[in-house]
């Protein structure tokens, strides 16, 4: 059974390694965890899983393995041993319903009825106290009643005292093509970092401390700076448009950003960076910041990055004039161009799935410029890439 499970979590794709499958044996044999299926799901998890992103495959399989389809004696036997049965008495059961079971003959006997059911039976039954099926009381199926039982084919519990789900485990899309939520963003945020230290020495460095202390004979307390992440973020968010269905992901990109690092600037600009660029949209008329004031304020370490869809007449990036909201004297592909020159590290995160992204010309364009190893669907696995490219 264990072998099967590293079998098809290989056939899922998730990346486990024999190394990982062997300290998940070992720690089995150690007993480091209680006799409980749900914590041989965590344990199993910690220990084969490196990435968020593997979780729902994980689970998926997890859940054909140790669930099964098909219930024997020995499918029963192999998969879920009789003294992890047994050990969910003490948590579902109470005295009354553990001499219930005692009073059919035990533990034994009634995984060895179970398995003689499903042996005789041959369809689907509904109701009475004897064949495996549904609203009945018999031991054995789903929405009944019976506190010995052992629930079959069924999503959650009606009372609460089937000694072992065999049907429950909770999928979570943490898959790297699904949508972002702010905490899966913040996940994929923590590759960038280059942490330091650096201001005023505020923390206690208990190292410091006992080599010093040792050295001088007397105690001799030492302080450091605080380790902080010293990348710094240079975001333009396109706003407006056709950008306005994905306004939700960029709140939850940009809450996310603010959290993780420190040094953080922001601006907001429309289809493409032209001259002029605001950081309240409410104000966007009269509070307008020059383009290369922005560009010269800060340095070229800054890691830059452009959220937007790229969606947009190609006029309005390739010819003067092209703006569909004032007159700019410059294209935007040459203010692109000298966002490019300065700043090495450069990315371009479009929330646009990226099989959409050949039907649109402009999307094209901006990927010439930018460079096109450097635009990334706004993703998990995308804003992975982008994270490791602005890390080179």
């Amino acid at each position: 059974m264990f072998q099967r499970f590293f079998t098809e979590l290989r056939q899922a794709k998730v990346p486990v390694s024999l190394k990982e499958y062997l300290v998940l044996l070992e720690a089995l044999e150690k007993d480091v965890i209680p006799p409980l299926v749900d914590d041989f799901y965590y344990l199993s998890r910690a220990a084969l899983v490196k990435d968020e992103r593997h979780i729902d495959r994980f689970d998926q399989v997890f859940g054909h393995v140790f669930k099964g389809a098909e219930f024997t004696a020995d499918v029963i036997d192999a998969m879920i041993p009789a003294d992890w049965l047994k050990a969910l008495t003490e948590k579902y059961l109470t005295e009354e319903e553990k001499q219930q079971i005692e009073d059919l003959g035990g533990w034994d006997k009634l995984m060895e009825t179970l398995a003689e059911r499903l042996k005789e039976q041959k369809e689907r039954h509904e109701g009475g106290n004897k064949w495996i099926g549904s609203g009945g009381t018999s031991p054995f199926g789903n929405n009944g009643y019976n506190p010995e039982g052992v629930r079959i084919g069924q999503d959650k519990g009606r009372h609460g005292r089937a000694v072992k789900v065999w049907d429950k485990r909770e999928y979570k899309n943490l898959d790297d093509q699904v949508e972002l939520g702010t905490r899966n963003i913040k996940v994929a945020l923590r590759r960038l970092r280059k942490f330091a230290r650096q201001g005023a020495p505020d923390e206690l460095d208990l190292d410091g401390t006992i080599k010093e202390t040792a050295r001088q004979g007397y105690l001799d307390i030492v302080m450091r700076p605080e380790r902080r992440n010293t990348i710094k973020v240079l975001i333009f968010f396109d706003i407006g448009g056709s950008m306005d269905p994905h306004i939700k992901m960029c709140e939850e990109l940009f809450s996310a950003a603010r959290t993780e690092f420190k040094h953080l600037e922001y601006f907001y600009f429309h289809n493409c960076l032209y001259e002029q660029v605001w950081k309240d949209n409410r104000r966007r008329n009269t509070e307008k910041l020059n383009t290369w004031e922005v560009l010269h304020k800060y340095p070229h370490d800054y890691k830059v990055l452009f959220v937007g869809d790229a969606t947009m007449s190609p006029y309005e990036i390739t010819y003067p004039g092209g703006s569909v909201e004032h007159w700019n004297e410059e294209p935007g592909a040459v203010w692109l161009h000298r966002v490019k020159e300065i700043y090495e590290s450069l990315v371009w995160l479009n929330p646009t799935p990226e099989q959409h992204w050949s039907h649109t010309p402009s999307v094209g364009v901006i990927r010439d410029i930018i460079g096109p190893e450097r635009m990334f669907p706004l993703t998990l696995k995308g804003l992975d890439g982008a994270m490791r490219e602005l890390s080179r």
